[in-house]
């Protein structure tokens, strides 16, 4: 198996690019076909591991899947294998896919109880799991850790609407409470709810299937409970975090790329961001045109204060893509403050960037200041290990945009959410192969 990318960087790329459906979505939507035993079909599904292993779960439980097409497949959730729960198959399988937590939701719903084990997943910090288990509590679910099999176990056979105040706006906590209150007696309103595109996605979808749920863009969702659910076809988004990676990938090798079918509607605040980093980009219908640009220089604010950029709840800036904000201000004109509030291991990469010959300081775990460089110095080639998802395609821009040879090992990081990702930059024109 080759499971690194070595990269011949400096080269300018051309052309058009798409961006594959929506990773964080595809959790949540694959997830609420175990609400319904009518068929779902679902499309623009992306190519990934975490995506593809989680229909494979799906089918182990006994969901009829049929891929129609490479992004297409229809899902019939009539015969559900409750013994699979307490398997080993399913330890071992739920347990190395975080997104496993959205299956908890739909089947509490359908089914009255649910085992999982503990969820792995990226090693970016601790990401609590308290608000699906609280939101499921207040919905009157009992829930236990057996630590002798590393297994939760959820009995829900009496789900009753509620009032529910979120600990934290969670886009996976949300979802899941969605899901599980929609078939639950009467009424529940979640406040401090996330009301990310991806959300909204699942909910409109979710009212299609049957439920009614209002408030859907807001952060107060209200969902009448139903006593069942049909099925209904759906179309994922692009994904908004490959559409800020391409961005940035086009503003630090100097390359001119469109980004097509980009929803542009449903990016937000991400398109400004780049572009108070001194990035050029224009809507043209529903595509991002980047041209070639040399240089780009960091705004300041108003006062002449340093820019800072920092995540935040939807409508907030997202924070999978901070790691690329920081890798292009590293080769803008001017300075910049990165601010991680969620995770405190995402900026941990920064070390790699150092030995690519960055101005970065590391203020720390959660805050980096970094210095651009004007593109007068090039980032230098090296040999380097991708640590999560995001960082790894940071560090595979920072490469392509650098002078010489790099390698990055642990690439299957990278294509846990970038799917083809070599195969698609080297349609652009990258030097990009697999060792």
């Amino acid at each position: 198996m080759k499971n690194a990318f070595e990269i011949q960087g400096g080269k300018k790329l051309k052309g058009e690019i798409t961006p594959q459906g929506a990773k964080n979505e595809a959790l949540q939507i694959i997830s609420a076909v175990l609400l319904t035993d009518q068929k779902m079909t679902i499309s623009n599904i992306p190519d990934i591991q975490d995506v593809n292993k989680l229909i494979e779960l799906l089918g182990d439980m006994g969901v009829e899947v049929n891929r129609i097409s490479r992004d297409t497949c229809t899902f019939e959730a009539k015969e559900i294998d409750q013994d699979f729960f307490n398997s080993e198959a399913f330890k071992t399988k739920g347990g190395g896919l975080r997104g496993s937590i959205m299956i908890l939701g739909p089947l509490l719903a359908r089914f009255g109880k649910a085992s999982i084990p503990k969820p792995g997943g990226d090693k970016i910090g601790r990401r609590r799991l308290d608000t699906h288990f609280l939101g499921f509590e207040k919905l009157g679910a009992r829930f236990d850790f057996n630590p002798d099999n590393g297994f939760y176990n959820v009995d829900a056979s009496n789900l009753k609407g509620t009032y529910i105040l979120l600990d934290e706006a969670s886009v996976t906590g949300t979802a899941n409470i969605v899901m599980a209150a929609v078939l639950a007696k009467g009424t529940t309103t979640i406040y401090n709810a996330a009301c990310e595109p991806y959300l909204q996605q699942l909910c409109k979808m979710l009212n299609r299937m049957g439920a009614k749920i209002s408030g859907i863009a807001s952060n107060l969702l209200t969902i009448e409970g139903v006593s069942q659910l049909g099925g209904t076809e759906h179309r994922m988004l692009p994904d908004m975090i490959e559409i800020g990676s391409f961005i940035g990938l086009a503003a630090m090798t100097g390359s001119e790329i469109t980004i097509k079918d980009v929803h542009y509607d449903e990016l937000g605040m991400i398109p400004d961001v780049f572009k108070r980093l001194g990035i050029k980009l224009e809507r043209r219908g529903d595509d991002i045109y980047i041209p070639s640009q040399d240089h780009y220089e960091i705004d300041t604010f108003i006062d002449g204060s340093l820019l800072t950029v920092a995540d935040s709840p939807w409508p907030g800036f997202t924070p999978d893509l901070l790691s690329i904000v920081l890798v292009v201000a590293t080769q803008a004109k001017g300075s910049v403050l990165i601010h991680q509030k969620m995770f405190e291991s995402r900026l941990f990469f920064v070390d790699k960037l150092l030995d690519m010959g960055a101005n970065i300081i590391l203020c720390d775990p959660h805050r980096a200041t970094v210095i651009g460089l004007d593109k007068m110095v090039q980032l230098r080639g090296i040999s380097m290990t991708s640590p999560d998802i995001r960082a790894g395609v940071s560090l595979l821009i920072a490469a392509l945009s650098a002078q010489g040879q790099s390698t990055i090992y642990n690439i299957e990081q990278i294509e846990r959410g970038y799917q083809n990702i070599d195969e698609r930059l080297k349609a652009l024109g990258a030097d990009i192969k697999r060792v």
